[in-house]
């Protein structure tokens, strides 16, 4: 008995021991207290309301405190390093004391991230011949930068960050391969610190502008209960099913991803109430561990926020964010109803029966009742939304003031119904005897300003700052404002309730800043990688590298990527995860797939880099969210990340389909017909995956069955592939007749090639090639795409490659190397969903075999 009480409080100590290491790596290590904490909280608390400052449309209406996007990011990173050295220490430990050698760090590193502020003019002025104080300042800047990197983040990032700086200088003595001409220290400097080419470009910019709003729109959402709330819908819902917790615990995650920029902070939020239920009632420590992961991870993909990549998107691809997320959400909705499946049949398999309920209401007492709450709901949003219209007719250019006034009455509304009908429970953490009326309108306020925040961004079409800035301000409103209120409602006194409103707003703000720390230096560190590659032009390098291993084919390549995306990816928080992959990685395969004949849009492969990157949160042995988890559920974190990232293959796949079937992307979709066909096609897709790779249909699966179940699920996703095989898009012609194509063809279409290209050894490969022409009047010739050309035995010589055209991006070069030895003519195929009849009516034997098999099992 001794043995058993020293093992239990062994592994109690290893959890507590996991819960403090994910904590000192999300939030710091230092615990101080007296002025000390008061001053860093104040800090704190000055860098959310700057940031707000900066969003609101207050400096231009009283022509004070304006500042541009440069001195913005300038301070952004000023306020994020110097919070870096005093909340995390030099090693990963508790302390409650911060020496003085990091008080003189964190200022030194300030000054050095402030210096574009405070001498914006005169560096504009010798802008490209930096002073040898200025070099100084950047050489100073950079090192404490990544040492702030690896005291937030850990080893890897700043080990990028370096390894990147080094190949800059060591370009010279490199191999052939890697080599370039270098540069000097005065250039880099100014290149990564004093320019907005490096560390203050994009990345930074839009942790800025963006990231850092998002951030503490979901810290205000949570402090304010808003969390809580999510959960209580979540098992409300379906709690009481087979494996509810767990798919309580799937939903949660999901709506709570919606507004979370870390999956390690969702892990901790939802887990922390569904992970002991789903121990009670069977699943194991990893098992429950790992679904939370699974789920929250999931989050990272899920509009509007994910992870803030979804803002990075929109600077990086030139496109509204209205289109990102469009491009972004039917494959994350995918994921997370595969996710409930998975998890159903975990229970299925361990023979977990539904929670037992006293009363159990009839199907006809059960619709009436969902009927009457949502069309309840429903009825009260579209009032509102009759209402804002009317207001905007009535009061024209004082119609803003007027829809805020009708959203605080709506709000109002909202807390006297949750309090005159008792749907807020005195203790939120009992989640049992909730019904889904009682939990969806006992919090239905907090739905608001994610309603203002859509409200804003779809059909008024606001900048994602401006959106978020709004829907900030009526968070705070309820988060100062939600107990006064319904202490009024209820006969009590105000003054509490204000005075735990403000208390709770301030701590929001608090923690929405200590939670951009981390991702304020990722940005800035991410930025060394993407100013190392506009200076030494390692992306072609890496293109190279790629098309070697990869030896042509278009599915290794991509495997290669993706296993590329996840290395990088380990121990990296999701924005700084997708800047460095979608820098390193997307032109790479968007260069290689052109040279192969393939038309990928660019924002797919962006979505591809961001998922596999996204995967490197719960692989081990990095993975910190799995070790969020195992901290909580007391199980293995190894183990629980293996067993995470087995959930997450049916995460793995998705970018695979939409690569070669961009319509998942809602990509060349038209009409509601056309959506709903592709969401049926994938859902139906993705729920076959989970049945085969879980080994479990109707009844366990016999292997050929997987095999099958994997055929067809291959031909839901990419029915194209069998119509290719059959019926050819594209058929061969050889080079003489392609003046007359080519007089077909408008400006802006593409061309797919089949050129010979002469390799070291003296043979010549076959290669396709795809160009589009550039815009201009007149019949198209190949001129158009950049090539000249010269008939000769073999078909067309290029003679020349105009430089900067669509033939010199395709890799084509001048000379008897390459040769253009036919076109492709495209061909009327029939439609592609055809070539499903097959794989569904195995599907269909499948079904009937298992049917058959589970009543032979009932009967005997």
């Amino acid at each position: 008995m001794a043995r058993v009480a020293g093992c239990e409080q062994m592994v109690q100590k290893n959890n507590v021991n996991q819960l403090e290491m994910v904590e000192t790596v999300e939030y710091g290590g230092r615990r101080p207290t007296g002025l000390t904490k008061s001053f860093l909280m104040a800090t704190a608390l000055c860098w959310a309301l700057f940031q707000l400052w900066a969003a609101s449309p207050l400096p231009f209406t009283f022509g004070i405190g304006v500042f541009n996007d440069t001195e913005i990011r300038s301070i952004h990173l000023a306020f994020a390093i110097f919070l870096a050295y005093l909340f995390f220490p030099f090693r990963r430990r508790i302390s409650h004391q911060i020496p003085l050698i990091d008080w003189l760090l964190a200022a030194t590193a300030a000054f050095c991230a402030a210096y574009l502020f405070l001498f914006y003019e005169a560096l504009a002025e010798r802008a490209g011949a930096p002073s040898g104080f200025d070099v100084g300042v950047a050489v100073a800047g950079v090192l404490l930068l990544l040492e702030a990197t690896r005291r937030a983040l850990g080893w890897p990032l700043m080990l990028i960050g370096a390894c990147f700086l080094g190949y800059t200088f060591a370009g010279p003595i490199l191999p052939d391969l890697l080599a370039h001409k270098g540069a000097s220290l005065e250039r880099v400097a100014s290149h990564q610190w004093l320019s907005t080419e490096g560390v203050f470009g994009v990345a930074v910019g839009v942790s800025a502008g963006f990231v850092f709003l998002f951030v503490l729109f979901g810290s205000l959402l949570e402090q304010a209960g808003g969390g809580h709330y999510f959960i209580r819908v979540a098992y409300a819902l379906v709690g009481h099913r087979r494996g509810g917790p767990a798919k309580a615990a799937v939903l949660a995650s999901g709506l709570t991803g919606m507004v979370s920029g870390s999956s390690i902070a969702n892990v901790v939020t939802t887990g922390t109430f569904t992970i002991p239920l789903m121990k009670k009632i069977g699943f194991s420590s990893e098992k429950s561990g790992a679904i939370e992961v699974a789920a929250s991870t999931n989050g990272q993909i899920m509009p509007p926020v994910m992870g803030a990549a979804a803002f990075l998107m929109v600077e990086y691809l030139n496109l509204s964010y209205l289109q990102v997320i469009t491009h972004a959400f039917l494959p994350a909705l995918l994921s997370y109803i595969a996710l409930l499946y998975l998890v159903h049949l975990e229970a299925v398999k361990a023979g977990m029966p539904a929670a037992h309920r006293s009363h159990v209401a009839t199907l006809w007492s059960r619709l009436l009742r969902w009927g009457l709450t949502l069309s309840g709901v429903a009825l009260f949003f579209l009032l509102a939304y009759w209402l804002v219209g009317l207001v905007d007719q009535l009061l024209g250019e004082y119609s803003f003031w007027g829809n805020a006034l009708l959203i605080l009455a709506l709000y109002g509304l909202l807390i006297y119904g949750e309090v005159r009908y008792g749907l807020r429970q005195q203790d939120e953490n009992i989640l049992e005897g909730v019904t889904p009326g009682q939990a969806l309108l006992g919090g239905l306020h907090f739905l608001l300003p994610i309603l203002v925040l859509v409200w804003c961004l779809m059909l008024l079409r606001l900048s994602p700052a401006t959106s978020v800035f709004y829907a900030i301000c009526l968070m705070m409103v309820i988060q100062l404002t939600q107990e006064a209120l319904r202490a009024l409602y209820s006969g009590n006194r105000l003054t509490e309730g204000f005075v735990n409103g403000f208390r709770s707003l301030v701590t929001g703000l608090e923690n929405g800043a200590r939670n951009m720390i981390g991702i304020g230096v990722a940005t800035a560190t991410a930025g060394i990688v993407v100013g190392t590659v506009s200076l030494t032009g390692i992306g072609q390098v890496l293109g190279e590298l790629v098309e070697v291993l990869s030896m042509g084919s278009v599915v290794l390549m991509l495997l290669l990527t993706a296993l590329i995306c996840m290395i990088l990816g380990m121990g990296l928080p999701t924005t700084a995860n997708y800047i460095v992959v979608s820098t390193l990685m997307a032109p790479v395969i968007v260069q290689l797939s052109a040279s192969h004949g393939l038309d990928i849009p660019l924002v797919a492969v962006h979505m591809f880099v961001f998922y596999f990157g996204i995967l490197a949160d719960d692989t081990p042995p990095v993975g910190l969210a799995a070790y969020a988890a195992a901290g909580i559920s007391g199980g293995d974190p190894i183990h629980t990340g293996l067993r995470s990232f087995f959930y997450d293959i049916r995460t793995a796949i998705l970018p695979f389909m939409f690569i070669f079937n961009t319509e998942l992307l809602m990509i060349g979709v038209s009409g509601v017909g056309d959506f709903l066909l592709i969401a049926l096609q994938g859902l139906a897709a993705m729920l076959l995956f989970v049945s085969a790779t879980q080994g479990w249909l109707i009844v366990r699966n016999r292997l050929w069955e997987s095999a099958a179940l994997l055929l067809v699920v291959f031909s839901l996703f990419r029915p194209d592939f069998w119509q290719q095989q059959i019926f050819p898009s594209m058929a061969w012609q050889p080079p003489q007749q392609i003046d007359a194509y080519l007089a077909k063809l408008q400006s802006g279409d593409k061309l797919r090639l089949q050129v010979e290209v002469e390799e070291e050894s003296g043979e010549f490969r076959k290669k396709d090639v795809l160009l589009q022409a550039s815009t201009l009047e007149g019949e198209l010739s190949l001129a158009s795409f950049g090539l000249l050309t010269e008939a000769d035995s073999e078909g067309l010589r290029v003679v020349d490659v105009v430089f900067m055209s669509a033939a010199e991006g395709a890799g084509l070069e001048a000379g008897f190397t390459h040769r253009v030895h036919g076109y492709y003519l495209p061909q009327q195929q029939p439609d592609k969903n055809w070539f499903l009849i097959l794989p569904l009516a195995l599907l269909a034997l499948i079904l009937f075999m298992q049917q058959r098999r589970r009543e032979i099992t009932d009967s005997g």
